[in-house]
């Protein structure tokens, strides 16, 4: 189910649009300013976020500069306002689409579904989810929630390559073939060192994924269904 974070510190905006949403099949969180969306953001993972400009705390233009930065996903502002100035502003911000109030509810669900065909055109296979964690091969980072990891190229190949084939197990040949290229002189061992690193840095952080040994095989990465 694609899920919609709301964000606007008016009550009212928040139930009509939560109903119009719900109704058409989206699921919905809310929230009341920039605070409370951000640790919405942390614990879930969320498909688009729509965002009033004037909230107490943090503004609709600061929040969605903290989520065009930590978050790959599009970002519709609301206004009450219609000057040019405030466009800029929003678009510098970061924004994808900007919708002024009053507005229809049909509209803004017809906007919601543009983004998303969209974005998941633009996304392709360049980010991959598994729960609240976000592999980023565009930015070549892992995203835990609020936290960022760098990874060593290697262990971030290895570890986005596995992600992307959830479930299926490749041999030490296969890994080393794909990530290492067949030119590579080092040995399968290679392999089990570059997991066993991932293990180690990940296993204490999220349960969203592990990488498991098939004996006498290889490797595959095993995502937790909830």
């Amino acid at each position: 189910m694609t899920t919609i974070l709301i964000v606007d510190d008016d009550i009212n905006i928040l139930q009509l649009v939560n109903i119009h949403l719900s109704e058409a099949g989206f699921k919905v969180f809310q929230a009341k300013d920039g605070t409370e969306a951000l640790g919405i953001l942390n614990r879930e993972v969320c498909d688009l976020a729509v965002v009033d400009v004037m909230m107490p705390f943090m503004d609709g233009y600061a929040l969605t500069r903290v989520i065009r930065k930590k978050y790959d996903i599009p970002v519709i502002l609301l206004t009450a306002k219609n000057q040019i100035e405030d466009k800029e502003i929003g678009y510098k911000s970061g924004t994808d689409d900007y919708l002024v109030k009053p507005f229809e509810p049909k509209e803004l669900n017809f906007r919601i579904e543009a983004l998303l065909r969209r974005y998941d055109k633009q996304s392709d296979e360049s980010i991959i989810r598994l729960g609240s964690t976000t592999i980023n091969k565009k930015s070549y980072e892992v995203q835990l929630g609020d936290r960022t990891i760098l990874l060593p190229l290697k262990e971030f190949e290895l570890l986005y390559f596995l992600a992307l084939n959830p479930m299926q197990v490749f041999s030490r040949d296969h890994l080393i073939e794909h990530i290492w290229g067949v030119d590579y002189e080092g040995d399968e061992r290679t392999v089990d060192v570059h997991v066993k690193r991932l293990r180690e840095r990940f296993s204490n952080l999220t349960d969203d994924f592990h990488i498991k040994t098939v004996r006498g095989v290889g490797y595959s990465l095993e995502a937790i269904r909830r």
